[in-house]
């Protein structure tokens, strides 16, 4: 194959374990929807996966935020902290409860909410607080928790990208309130579709339950004393969940070796930072991130372009969820400037290291050619 002929997409999930024979094996059981021996088996191994007594699947990871919120509580009117820089199912979550998304700024080093700027925006309206685990490295849940405390507040930990990310020795979903997880195709497990939310609080963990299945009573089938939604996961989802779930120590084991590879191969590479990872934190590495110093959003875009004509996708950064059409605007310079700066490059098993080494001189080559300062 020609140079001109291969092609780096950003992510491709790997199926390259028992997925076929549980998927299959719950087809032929008829058990094909939300009931069967694989959902309960994918949340009892996804819980003890994240260090938790209860998980509770969903079916994706938009409504496991917006569950989570309404199980807690938070509704009308109230008011969310959460960072700026985010994919926005986090902000979008909050307004379907009703509630109001308060933008934060964010950390420069771990990409994830400050918690120097959350106590200025706490008012007698804020419920709770959202941290993101962004692109796998997990937000600073000690001085977010002890914020919560002080003022009485919930904590939920938007993990969709963090699956394995820990502080300390507790991995992320099992520091808040509750934890929500994406299964979508390209995070660090998949189910193609999927969600999970994880807590400690058995009676959450039941409310949960009740409202996933339109809050129909326990005791009275087809009686339904409020109402409820319909966020089910099935058992073929699950069954791909199980087999990913017997693979996912070396996943998260190869995302490191791809990270060190990243880091080896782009290093002495100036004005760039890839992913960092804080002492007493392990970062998943969900996305290898590329920030370029001293270029605006217009030369990292011609840069991705350049890239990709040369047969490697990327994705910018995340904007800022405060620029969005339909949501209040935020100052959050910290937000602003790296998503400006960022692209994620290819992350996904598959890769050799001839293919990391080949990814790396393209970046190489192109940063050299392209960058161009900020106006």
């Amino acid at each position: 194959m020609t140079e001109k002929n291969i092609f780096y997409p950003v992510s491709n999930p790997l199926l390259a374990g028992r997925e076929l024979d549980y998927v299959t094996d719950a087809v032929q059981s008829g058990w094909i929807s939300s009931l069967g021996k694989y959902v309960t088996r994918f949340e009892a191994e996804f819980a003890a996966f994240c260090g938790v007594e209860h998980a509770v699947c969903v079916a994706n990871g938009t409504v496991a935020l917006h569950l989570a919120l309404h199980a807690l509580g938070v509704g009308p009117g109230d008011e969310v902290i959460m960072p700026d820089l985010s994919f926005v199912a986090t902000a979008n979550a909050v307004l379907m409860v009703g509630g109001k998304p308060v933008f934060c700024d964010v950390d420069p080093d771990t990409l994830c909410i400050n918690p120097d700027c959350i106590v200025s925006l706490i008012t007698e309206k804020t419920r709770a607080i959202m941290p993101v685990h962004l692109y796998g490295h997990p937000a600073d849940m000690t001085r977010i928790l002890a914020i919560a405390a002080r003022y009485g507040l919930h904590v939920i930990e938007d993990a969709a990208e963090a699956h394995g990310s820990a502080v300390g020795n507790r991995r992320v979903g099992s520091l808040g309130d509750c934890g929500t997880f994406s299964f979508y195709a390209n995070k660090n497990i998949t189910t193609g579709e999927g969600g999970m939310i994880t807590t400690n609080d058995s009676a959450l963990a039941r409310e949960l339950r009740h409202l996933r299945d339109h809050a129909m009573s326990p005791e009275k089938r087809y009686w339904h004393e409020r109402m409820g939604f319909n966020f089910r996961m099935t058992n073929l989802q699950a069954a791909l969940g199980c087999a990913q779930m017997e693979q996912l120590d070396g996943f998260l084991d190869r995302r490191r070796a791809l990270f060190d590879q990243y880091a080896h191969r782009l290093a002495g590479l100036e004005g760039i930072r890839l992913n960092r990872e804080l002492a007493g934190y392990t970062n998943s590495f969900w996305m290898i991130c590329l920030e370029i110093d001293d270029i605006g959003a217009d030369s990292r875009d011609k840069m991705a372009l350049a890239m990709r004509a040369k047969g490697v996708d990327t994705r910018p950064y995340f904007y800022p969820m405060s620029d969005m059409p339909y949501l209040d605007n935020a100052d959050t310079p910290v937000a602003h400037r790296i998503s400006a700066q960022g692209l994620n490059l290819p992350t996904y098993l598959q890769l050799s290291d001839a293919d990391v080494d080949h990814i790396c001189n393209v970046v190489r080559s192109v940063i050299s050619e392209y960058k161009v300062p900020a106006v």
